[in-house]
């Protein structure tokens, strides 16, 4: 059989199939989308009097319903077309691609020594280092924002421990391949063989952790060891994390062909890279070392394929580059395709998620459906590239990439010459007058860089798909204190609506460039963080309104009281029933709701605050490390699932303040209900009202124990309790003498 020009038909190297149950859930999304057009009529027919009453509260009601309504539309465009992707990496190295293979350059970056510790990273890098993939096609560099010796000198050593780590995976085909996961989820077997090879590894791992915890905890390299690398002459006491010149060092050099392990096999390219920074340029955060990353690895591997993974997400799957080119590479349907986003999962999670961060939805539901409309978003790790669109170029229909053609490497040049010579190219002012972070590379200007290259990207005309397979491709760590996860969330919302509002928004850029589906989908985390207003207004005055016995739902006996209740059970069960098809417990989602109702009242409040002040030139955005090391206790507490409000912080006085408001009403309405003799009083007419308040009170037990019960660290501070009662008792008050 022939194929396109004259060609033999040949297998594809994916499938993709469509979820199962589409017809039930479009069916259920239109009842509920009647329903909540049933509460607007209800709000407009039945809007009280001039001199009745709460008619304002009733109008800011109707306006927070129809902001919901609209929002959950939003939310169904992802869930419409949900597809699933299944490659054949078995078929990849067929005749077609056997040795003809791409060359792949990894990209690691680390910002922090403190906040990131070097084992973390060089745990990160060892794996990538161990992908089932030829190793003189593979190329890893560390990008080090932090410019530390110590970070070096972690590099330095695991260069030296890969000559021992990489034949050991690839002999016994071991996952994870990250040492410290590994020896920590491992015992050897009773093979005499590989239990002898496990523990000769194992002690290498440990002695060299332990040389690089005792280097960090005195703050140096010892100067034997400084002696015996070159590198280590690029520091000096002049060096500051935000004062230096640019550092290129290849440790491993993939153009030697005597850089080989102690089996006789070839090695990876292994590349330390610090950036120049100076005082007086501003450096654009990870979105500047990116770009950096990009230019000196040209000129080193080129590979055409990058991978770019943060410095906590160790690779989970030898097999995961595999999988990917599966997708790149398919002749029929991997030429418009930019990049193929895998999910970020978590090692450290707990059972039930006390911060809700697995993001199990939108791993299994949303991201799967923004696939059906054209792809996923970049979210920044996990991905992998084709290089040429990460440099600017537009998709031209018809026109097709040879992937066969192997990227020659520069031989003219020592190691020395090179890296002398690629400093420039990782200087701070290499990328003045240029089209770098506006047209090439990642984009500037924004704190989710990730997202606003990606949207770009679809905007040029490339697809981009989703993978996420049975074992996970990359592990990381998740946030295990309330106070990170908020201010995460708030970076992230706060990105997001500065990319709705700007030139690059995915309304007014993308209309008529992408599908209306994934337009819908990318407002969907664009504007997560305007659902403020109206979660806070919900939040507020129907408890309010409660201390006066106000109503504002309908009556139980009225017809119109059915549509509420068919809309809360109907999304409510929908979003259950996604948690546990997601492979979550039902505590799982139930703290999940509770995350989602903390991250609506505080990061995206302070969100949407922080982007209008930049907006008018009071701010400017800045880009948070999230800590990978935490107090023992702190993790103890994580472990046992007792959430962590042991910071003074703005967003909790706005948690606590609407937690104790909503006691407050609630413990005030059960007053009036017992001195009226009974719930006959009040279950017609405040029924939802009392449910509402009743809800948020509940929902916010884990926030009362820390505020009155607790006494270990984690508890509330007193001065943040103190200050939310006095806020909350303020609110009661002036409504009360309205």
């Amino acid at each position: 059989m022939s194929g396109k020009n004259g060609e033999e038909d040949v297998p594809p190297l994916f499938v993709t199939e469509a979820a199962k149950g589409r017809a039930a859930h479009r069916l259920l999304c239109f009842t509920v989308m009647v329903g909540i057009e049933l509460i607007w009529v209800y709000r407009l027919g039945h809007v009280p009097g001039a001199d009745r009453p709460g008619r304002y509260a009733w109008v800011g009601v109707f306006v927070s319903e129809v902001l919901f309504g609209l929002y959950w539309v939003l939310t169904q465009a992802g869930r419409w077309r949900v597809v699933y992707r299944y490659p054949f990496r078995d078929r990849l190295s067929s005749t077609r691609y056997k040795d003809k293979l791409p060359g792949v350059d990894v990209f690691v970056c680390t910002a922090d020594p403190t906040l990131e510790p070097p084992t973390l990273v060089i745990n990160t890098v060892l794996s990538v280092m161990s992908y089932n993939y030829p190793p003189e096609k593979l190329s890893v560099y560390l990008s080090d924002d932090g410019c530390s010796e110590l970070t070096f000198y972690a590099l330095l050593e695991a260069s030296e421990f890969s000559k021992y780590w990489i034949p050991f995976c690839k002999k016994y085909n071991v996952e994870p391949r990250a040492p410290e996961i590994y020896f920590g989820q491992s015992s050897p077997s009773h093979e005499s063989d590989f239990r002898q090879e496990w523990s000769r590894i194992k002690a290498m791992y440990e002695d060299m952790k332990r040389r690089i915890e005792s280097a960090g905890a005195k703050g140096c390299v010892p100067q034997e060891i400084k002696d015996q690398h070159k590198g280590f002459l690029e520091w000096d006491s002049k060096i500051t994390k935000q004062d230096h010149q640019s550092i290129v060092q290849i440790l491993i050099d993939g153009r030697d062909v005597e850089a080989k392990d102690i089996e006789g096999c070839r090695l990876p390219t292994l590349v330390y890279l610090a950036r120049e920074k100076r005082p007086q340029h501003f450096h654009n955060f990870k979105g500047g070392a990116m770009n950096a990353l990009i230019r000196v690895s040209s000129e080193i591997s080129n590979g055409p394929i990058i991978l770019n993974v943060d410095c906590d997400m160790y690779s989970n799957n030898s097999e995961s580059i595999r999988d990917a080119l599966c997708f790149l590479l398919d002749e029929e349907k991997g030429h418009d395709v930019a990049f193929v986003q895998f999910p970020q999962n978590f090692h450290n999670l707990t059972k039930n998620e006390l911060y809700g961060g697995s993001m199990r939805v939108v791993d299994q539901v949303e991201f799967p459906g923004l696939d059906g409309c054209g792809g996923p978003m970049y979210i920044g790790t996990g991905c992998f590239h084709r290089r040429d669109t990460l440099c600017g170029r537009k998709f031209t229909k018809g026109s097709l990439f040879d992937w066969k053609q192997s990227t020659v490497p520069r031989t003219g040049e020592s190691a020395a010459e090179l890296e002398e010579r690629l400093k420039e190219l990782a200087s701070c002012t290499f990328e003045k007058n240029t089209q770098w972070g506006k047209e090439m590379g990642l984009k500037y200007g924004c704190p989710v860089e990730d997202v606003i290259t990606g949207l770009s990207i679809h905007c040029r005309g490339w697809k981009s798909m989703y993978f996420n397979p049975e074992r996970k491709g990359f592990l990381g760590l998740a946030a295990i204190t309330l106070d990170q996860t908020l201010v995460q969330h708030k970076r992230w919302s706060e990105g997001d609506l500065q990319i709705f509002l700007s030139k690059h928004s995915p309304v007014w850029n993308g209309l008529g460039r992408i599908n209306l589906g994934l337009i819908m989908g990318y407002c969907v985390y664009c504007l997560w963080s305007p659902n403020c207003f109206a979660t806070l207004y919900y939040s507020i005055i129907p408890s309010l309104y409660l201390l006066k016995g106000d109503p504002l739902f309908p009556q139980v006996s009225s017809f119109w009281f059915l549509p509420f209740v068919y809309v809360i059970i109907g999304e409510h069960a929908c979003s259950l029933a996604e948690y546990l098809w997601s492979e979550g417990t039902v505590l799982g989602w139930w703290n999940e709701q509770r995350i989602w109702l903390y991250k609506r009242t505080s990061s995206y409040l302070f969100a949407v605050v922080d982007t209008f002040l930049k907006l008018v030139g009071y701010s400017d955005s800045g880009f948070v490390i999230s800590a990978k090391v935490f107090d023992k206790d702190v993790a103890q507490r994580y472990e046992q699932e007792k959430m962590e409000f042991g910071a003074v912080s703005p967003m909790f006085t706005v948690l606590s303040s609407l937690a104790m408001l909503n006691l407050f009403c609630l413990s005030l309405m059960v007053v009036k209900v017992i001195r009226a003799g009974g719930l006959e009083s009040v279950h017609e007419t405040m029924a939802l009202q009392i449910l509402l308040c009743g809800v948020l009170v509940l929902i916010n037990l884990p926030l009362y124990n820390a505020a009155f019960f607790r006494k270990d660290k984690g508890r509330m501070p007193s001065s943040v309790t103190l200050k939310s009662i006095l806020v909350a008792l303020l609110l009661c008050s002036c409504y009360a003498f309205l």
